[in-house]
């Protein structure tokens, strides 16, 4: 699977590892709905994290499409929310 880190590049990111960046996934939805910014600030950086230690980076010139796109480091709650879908960031 193809992921982008907006402001960042591609990473290839294994099947296997979407278990644990779905379980990150949730507890990034439980802050935005608590409208806890404490926790959102450090879930969507430990998803962030998470991703780059798993991920293979794919060089900059690499022309495959992304499958998912995620938010930069700095986003606000409010940008993330609104790029949250029905099963949030990360589908499952």
């Amino acid at each position: 699977m193809i992921v982008r880190i907006m402001g960042e590049g591609q990473t290839e990111i294994d099947p296997s590892d979407l278990d644990v960046l779905n379980a990150l996934d949730g507890e990034l939805e439980a802050a935005i709905e608590a409208g806890d910014e404490e926790a959102f600030r450090a879930c969507l950086h430990d998803l962030l994290d998470k991703v780059r230690h798993v991920g293979r980076a794919l060089p900059d010139d690499s022309l495959e499409s992304s499958e998912l796109i995620l938010p930069p480091a700095d986003a606000s709650m409010e940008e993330v929310r609104e790029m949250l879908g029905d099963e949030g960031l990360i589908p499952g």
